[in-house]
């Protein structure tokens, strides 16, 4: 007997956007607000992976979920960034997933050269009032958010590029 992922996949998206509904509170973070000290867990060994560790560096913040098409156009995209800027930027893609099983299947077919975490409860994203799959999210070295993008445009992509070029050349 065969059994579907649909169903899985589907409470995962409602599980999203109901959460998306539900966080309508003033906190959300938007451009010079502080980036919140959210508790992640690294996704291939679950250790502790608080973004505070990145403070310093320029930091690109993506929320993603195997479900969401756009995030397997982003993904080349965000390794292409890592390799040119290397240590000048930490690169934290934070999956949102109800079943990790799902992610390790999209990160074997789409692999990432950057870190990899997983919100298993939610609770950074609620924190970055995550809007739309995929967001990200441009943390200059002092944790102040600096440029947020709801979804995947590669039309939007050297506009990126020029921001972080501006943000590693601050000290």
């Amino acid at each position: 007997m065969k059994v579907s992922a649909f169903p899985g996949k589907m409470l995962s998206i409602a599980v999203v956007f109901g959460m998306i509904w539900v966080s309508t509170d003033s906190s959300a973070i938007e451009v010079d607000k502080p980036v919140p000290n959210c508790a992640l867990a690294a996704f291939d060994t679950r250790s502790s992976l608080p973004l505070e560790r990145y403070r310093g560096k320029v930091l690109f913040v993506d929320f993603w979920a195997s479900w969401c098409g756009p995030c397997v156009k982003s993904f080349p995209y965000f390794n292409q960034l890592q390799r040119e800027f290397g240590d000048d930027l930490a690169v934290v893609a934070v999956n949102l997933d109800e079943n990790a099983a799902d992610a390790e299947q999209f990160l074997q077919q789409v692999p990432a050269q950057f870190q990899i975490a997983y919100d298993a409860e939610q609770q950074c994203a609620r924190q970055f009032d995550v809007k739309a799959m995929p967001s990200s999210y441009l943390i200059d070295r002092q944790g102040k958010v600096r440029y947020v993008r709801l979804g995947y445009r590669s039309g939007e992509n050297e506009e990126i590029g020029g921001l972080l070029k501006t943000l590693i050349a601050e000290h």
